[in-house]
């Protein structure tokens, strides 16, 4: 669970990056606040932003429903949890995958409306980079001019590999949403029992994994 004390942070820094006109901030919040989901930049930035939607954003990023919420849960881990001594050596928290397009558009909206991502944020003018967020999952696009990833050396060259609690659900869904399936669901013979993965491709043929439980 997250310091509170540090997403309270957070929320006043988007707050604060709003009155400064950075529009980088648009997409964040209309692709988490509910009632922003329908604004243009220019009314995301035009309107106010109270700090109570920029917690609630953080929250909703957090995956809770509320800052309030989001608050509770962290008082009760509190209460649960031994104090422990801060790490005396580096502790990697998570790992963010980078996926070089051609189209920045054409990706952004593939990652979004096939394969069930949301926009957390865009920049540029036009936009050139973005972060693409599912549950935990997060992808960085970045727009190039040219392939850095050559697939004709052979193999399966990844450009991520996403680890999903229900591998088989998550193949049923994007299959039925049209995405392009480079591999099916399978058990490789490295996996347990009851667990596979699948690949599919983005517009410009990155390759991503999914695997987990398929039962």
């Amino acid at each position: 669970m997250p310091d509170i004390e540090n997403l309270k942070k957070q929320a006043k820094q988007i707050v604060r990056w709003h009155r400064e006109g950075r529009h980088t901030v648009a997409a964040m919040i209309r692709g988490t606040l509910p009632d922003c989901a329908g604004l243009t930049d220019g009314e995301i930035m035009a309107r106010e932003l109270k700090l109570a939607e920029a917690q609630r954003l953080v929250a909703r990023r957090e995956g809770f429903e509320s800052w309030a919420a989001l608050v509770t849960q962290g008082e009760r881990q509190m209460v649960a949890d031994k104090p422990v001594p801060y790490p005396q050596t580096p502790v990697l928290r998570a790992a963010e995958p980078y996926v070089f397009v051609a189209d920045f558009g054409r990706s952004l909206a593939y990652y979004v409306d096939v394969l069930g991502f949301r926009a957390a944020l865009t920049y540029g003018d036009p936009p050139f980079f973005g972060v693409v967020v599912r549950d935990a999952a997060s992808i960085c696009v970045r727009q190039v001019k040219r392939p850095v990833i050559d697939h004709s050396v052979g193999g399966e060259l990844l450009s991520a590999a996403i680890a999903v609690s229900n591998a088989r659900l998550l193949f049923l869904e994007l299959e039925a949403r049209g995405a392009t399936i480079h591999r099916p669901l399978k058990r490789e013979p490295w996996h347990g029992q009851g667990q596979g993965n699948f690949i599919v491709a983005d517009p410009d043929g990155n390759l991503l994994e999914f695997g987990g439980r398929t039962d």
